[in-house]
């Protein structure tokens, strides 16, 4: 039951509880942690590994927090080995992760780039989202608009997205509905939360 006895709302899935900021949310919005063989905290990016789950905010903030004041070794109630780059270390396998699915669905003909095949996708209703890099021109990227009822991700770098589609850099990408579209959309909100700034602000690779 939610507050006032009302009950919850679990349409978005299973949820779980961060162990830095108390709340419970649904699950694809954290990310979970196993303790390995060493007693070094892994991330478990994919929810497969063995052992007891200890979640966190997908946030920068709260992921150092978890890290610094030793709320992991209290998770899980024994002595834990934390690297002291964690928050680094998620974030790059979050990025690579995003990246590789978005290579899947160009492979699968679901995902396109380049301004104006991007651009005749969205003017023929095929893109559910549109990416665009965060290092790219702001006049470029004004002209192309989010799909309507679609999603927008705009935390990625032009030379990340470039690895994406086989180029040295790609400023602007759209994916088509369907097949693993939201997972790319999923995965890469819990990017966002490593990456954008509470005032937008796509926070740059190294600071």
């Amino acid at each position: 039951m939610g507050r006032g006895g009302q009950p919850k709302d679990r349409s978005d899935g299973p949820e779980r509880k961060c162990i830095a900021t108390g709340e419970v949310q649904p699950k694809h919005g954290l990310i979970r942690f196993v303790i390995g063989p060493e007693g070094q905290i892994a991330p478990d990016l994919a929810e497969k590994l063995p052992g007891r789950g200890i979640w966190v905010a997908a946030d920068r903030s709260a992921l150092a927090k978890a890290a610094k004041k030793g709320l992991f070794a209290r998770a899980a109630r024994q002595p834990v080995k934390v690297p002291e780059d964690l928050v680094d270390q998620v974030e790059a396998l979050l990025a690579q992760r995003v990246l590789n699915l978005i290579s899947l669905m160009r492979k699968g003909g679901a995902a396109t780039s380049g301004y104006e095949r991007v651009k005749d996708w969205l003017a023929k209703d095929e893109a559910e989202v549109l990416i665009q890099a965060s290092d790219g021109s702001e006049r470029g990227k004004s002209k192309l608009s989010t799909p309507y009822g679609g999603s927008f991700i705009g935390w990625l770098t032009a030379d990340e997205l470039g690895q994406a589609f086989g180029r040295q850099s790609t400023i602007h990408a759209a994916l088509g509905a369907g097949g693993l579209c939201k997972r790319v959309v999923e995965e890469a909100a819990r990017l966002k939360g490593l990456r954008v700034s509470d005032g937008g602000t796509a926070r740059r690779k190294g600071k």
